[in-house]
């Protein structure tokens, strides 16, 4: 198979070319199935409890994760005639939003008076217009039901918080985009705060996509001007650059086609694809540095292009070979992962891989043999100061064995303490850097309103006994203690206000009735004037099942799982051991499904070394190979996690996929170094220049491979602080592989060559 692929470069050149572009454009046809998908709703497993349990909450009550907007002028009392009208047009136009289902704010709030000892339900603000009274009327209501007022009004009542609940199923990315439309047209001269859980998961895919392909584009420029500096031909690079675009058409082509023939949302282009395109850009442009430089290396020995790219790929498409197929294995380990998304990632990244591999053996040699190349020139005929550089390294690394082995060790053993100290962070706050407008409105949600955030707890019992109430409204005390909670709201709080307003508004009766036939009253004079339908998102129909949710200020991931923890010790007491009762909401959600995602990605790094392993001891005909070849990628993945763990860069859905870069050139420069080394060993045996030949064939590509890949460390300059550290673990990642490679590795087959010798069966003379 390996003459056939040399025959069709060498010998069949532009058929070549042809067949390898019109291929491509034909699977690149699929582009017009593509699909963004920016609902990260659709990335959520549904088949783990916390998720069938908030599917559950939704089906009952409605969707639980809040929007919100405030928005005012800082300083200035908003209850004012003008401030309201603005409410009122502001709440009329989202109530009116296709994928809305209730907005709570001020204008569309009800409230509960006494009128000769009945129960009478009107609107909080009965007009978009008011009048003095009307408006002297409003604030002493407020004043007087402190909850209404909390969850309208700033604490300092400057801004208005408009509380947005969505339909169950509603596109949360469409819906903040329709928001921000309703905020333009009314709120240009007003301070505009947005948060909640549900506002961020619709608004943060398409920044972050937007943010990450800009960011990418500026480090494709910097990998060429590298790979321009280094290989000093503007042919090579351009040649190496056609190779990555045509490798990426192929593999966004197959995903639109394959959204087109399965209709899975696996194939969806969602937040954690973006890093699909950054990978697939490393692995093409690690084939293409390696062809490229062999070929000049051959050149300068026989200065023919057709015998230096035989003799090339000769001597690389095996390589080549295995690493496309230990690197597609390792991306095929994601069907393993939780997420429908990252199946279909590991699918379409590994028929990237695939083509990229099929190029850079067809594509690229056939171009090299049609160039008419310059024997004489800088680029072909003598080795640049980059390339002299790292064969110097290599001499050095060479002439200490014992130092670089022991250094090497204890790096190694550094990380794997750090691993011990890694924190999984899912607050989508921390996302952003302090001066972020997004973190900033956040944060005065936090500050001055309800918070950003909200956990349900889902009760299974009687919502007419007075017991069962009492024990409600206990819960919901001790809930209020916690320091990251602002409010509460459950139908006990309804009932004590029926109770207070039919008892002539006095404070003294904001209590539950003692008995359930008062219950039954209150409910029965409510109907009288208000509609039942209005504690639909606090009780079922029969009040048999009842939502009590909290309002809080944005908490860590740890302080989510403590406050979980303290909440269920809670619920453990004899007293509420009769309530059924479910920790719920979005958070909780998050909390597992981060559990999921990392233990998946260790799962998934386990899985993919053991296969690698495996493959490179078929191809090399013996299970040592094997270890050797894993040797670089699972240091660089222990270092990479455990500096992580180290200078406290957080683990999460984002930083977690960082592995599939590292093993996917990490075994890259495994296989050629060992490829390499294997040839040496057969052409001359156990002579002293063994590993030093290895080095100067290797030790270039592998470098300038790392070196032009780093230039992806753009992401540095990122808003988004998990990008910042994919960025700049990215560059570690580069120098921990190739640095592994070029000494770890080294050093052990230069200290196993006479076991390795015996292996080959090659005979050894002293």
């Amino acid at each position: 198979m390996k003459q056939w692929f040399i025959n069709q470069s060498v010998e069949h050149p532009k058929r070549s070319i042809i067949l390898t572009i019109a291929l491509t454009l034909l699977m690149g046809t699929g582009l017009m199935h593509f699909t963004v998908e920016d609902d990260f709703m659709k990335m959520l497993p549904h088949d783990i409890e916390s998720m069938m349990t908030w599917n559950e909450v939704k089906d009952e009550f409605g969707s639980t994760d809040l929007m919100f907007l405030g928005f005012g002028h800082p300083g200035t009392d908003v209850l004012n005639a003008k401030d309201l009208a603005t409410l009122w047009d502001v709440s009329l136009d989202l109530e009116e939003l296709e994928m809305v289902d209730e907005i709570m704010s001020i204008s569309t709030s009800d409230k509960m008076e006494s009128i000769d000892g009945f129960l009478e339900v009107s609107a909080l603000q009965a007009y978009r217009d008011l009048n003095d009274e009307e408006l002297e009327s409003l604030r002493t209501y407020l004043d007087t039901n402190t909850k209404i007022r909390t969850r309208s009004l700033a604490e300092n009542g400057d801004f208005f918080n408009i509380m947005i609940r969505p339909l169950v199923g509603a596109k949360n990315d469409v819906l903040v985009s329709n928001m921000k439309e309703v905020a333009a047209k009314h709120l240009d001269d007003y301070e505009v705060h947005w948060g909640g859980q549900g506002y961020l998961t619709g608004a943060l895919p398409a920044m972050i996509r937007d943010d990450v392909m800009q960011l990418m584009r500026a480090g494709l420029i910097g990998m060429l001007l590298i790979l321009l500096f280094s290989l000093r031909n503007v042919s090579a690079v351009g040649s190496i650059f056609g190779t990555i675009i045509l490798s990426m058409i192929f593999m966004f082509g197959f995903n639109g086609w394959m959204l087109y023939l399965t209709g899975s949302d696996k194939f969806m282009f969602g937040v954690l694809n973006t890093s699909m395109p950054i990978i697939l850009l490393t692995i093409a442009n690690s084939y293409g540095v390696h062809v490229i430089t062999k070929f000049f290396r051959k050149m300068r020995d026989n200065k023919d292009p057709k015998t230096a790219v035989r003799a090339s790929l000769n001597s690389l498409a095996l390589p080549i070979f295995l690493t496309a197929i230990t690197t597609i294995a390792a991306f095929l380990c994601m069907v393993f992962a939780p997420l429908e998304p990252l199946m279909g990632y590991g699918f379409s990244i590994s028929m990237g891989i695939a083509w990229a591999w099929i190029l850079s053996t067809v594509f690229l040699p056939s171009i090299l043999v049609l160039k008419k190349w310059n024997p004489d020139s800088a680029a072909v005929s003598h080795p640049s100061h980059f390339e002299r550089f790292v064969i110097a390294f290599g001499e050095q690394v060479l002439s200490r064995p014992k130092t670089v082995l022991i250094t090497g060790a204890i790096v190694v053993l550094i990380g794997i303490a750090g691993i011990f100290k890694l924190n999984i962070e899912v607050n989508m706050k921390s996302f952003f850097k302090p001066e972020n407008p997004i973190r900033e409105s956040l944060e005065f949600m936090d500050s001055e309103m309800t918070g950003t955030m909200d956990l349900q707890l889902l009760i299974n019992a009687d919502l007419k006994s007075p017991e069962v109430l009492k024990k409600m409204e206990s819960i919901q005390a001790f809930m209020e203690d916690h320091r990251s909670v602002t409010l509460s709201i459950s139908i006990a709080d309804v009932i004590k206000q029926m109770h207070r307003m039919i008892n002539d508004d006095d404070p003294a009766f904001e209590t539950i009735p003692d008995t359930r036939a008062k219950v039954n009253n209150l409910f029965t004079m409510y109907s009288m004037s208000g509609d039942p339908d209005d504690f639909s998102s606090l009780v079922d129909y029969d009040y048999e099942k009842g939502l009590a949710t909290s309002m809080m200020r944005s908490i860590s991931t740890s302080e989510i799982v403590e406050l979980v923890d303290e909440i269920e010790t809670f619920l453990q007491q004899e007293d509420y051991k009769d309530l059924n009762i479910t920790i719920t909401g979005l958070l909780i959600v998050f909390r597992d499904l981060v559990g999921l995602i990392i233990r998946s990605s260790f799962i998934s790094i386990l899985a993919s070394v053991l296969i690698i392993a495996f493959i490179a001891a078929y191809f090399f005909k013996h299970w040592f190979w094997g270890v050797l070849a894993v040797v670089p990628l699972s240091s660089a993945v222990i270092l990479n996690f455990g500096l992580m763990g180290i200078f406290g860069v957080d683990l999460n859905h984002v930083t977690a996929l960082l592995s599939a870069i590292i093993i996917g050139v990490g075994v890259d420069f495994a296989i050629h170094y060992i490829s390499q080394f294997r040839n040496h060993l057969h052409t001359h045996g156990l002579d002293g220049q063994l590993s030093r030949e290895t080095m100067r064939d290797v030790g270039f590509p592998v470098i300038l491979d790392a070196a032009s890949n780093m230039a992806f460390g753009a992401l540095l300059f990122s808003m988004f602080i998990p990008m910042q550290h994919m960025g700049g673990l990215m560059i570690f990642a580069m120098v921990s592989t190739s640095t592994a490679t070029l000494t770890l590795l080294a050093i052990l087959l230069e200290l196993n060559k006479r076991r390795l010798a015996k292996i080959e069966g090659i005979a050894i003379t002293d």
